[in-house]
């Protein structure tokens, strides 16, 4: 997975329709998650996309999350989220500000309001799993 501060810098490079393909190949680029995972338990509520967000944690107590979408360009808006806070300490992603993170991407600016009406609902679970696993 490319890092967040890449990311960001392509984005400001790019314009317009060059941006929706980048959100694609983000996509594209998220680590497979199995088709077992996508229940009913995993899905984010609130999405015009089905939504799965799936969290692990990983030995040394830094989060892991698996995820995908139905929807291509939501697929790369969770790859953006999930490149904000992938493979952190919990504690990390508890209290980063995801939102002020995304920010600098306009995606309200660049997306209709129902390709980012769930993003506030992925970031809340995100940070509860994370808030979660901080404290034991």
């Amino acid at each position: 997975m490319r890092s967040f501060p890449d990311i960001l810098e392509e984005y400001d490079f790019l314009e317009g329709d060059e941006r929706y393909r980048l959100l694609i190949e983000l996509g594209r680029e998220l680590e497979p998650m199995p088709e077992a995972l996508k229940t009913d338990a995993t899905l984010v509520r609130g999405c015009s996309a089905s939504v799965w967000v799936y969290p692990t944690r990983l030995e040394d107590g830094r989060l892991h999350f698996l995820a995908d979408s139905n929807a291509a360009i939501t697929k790369g808006i969770v790859a953006l989220v999930l490149a904000a806070v992938q493979d952190r300490p919990a504690r990390e992603v508890a209290a980063c500000d995801i939102t002020a993170a995304l920010a600098p991407f306009e995606l309200s600016r660049q997306l209709s309001s129902n390709r980012t009406q769930g993003v506030p609902n992925m970031i809340a679970l995100i940070k509860e799993t994370a808030a979660r696993y901080a404290a034991g």
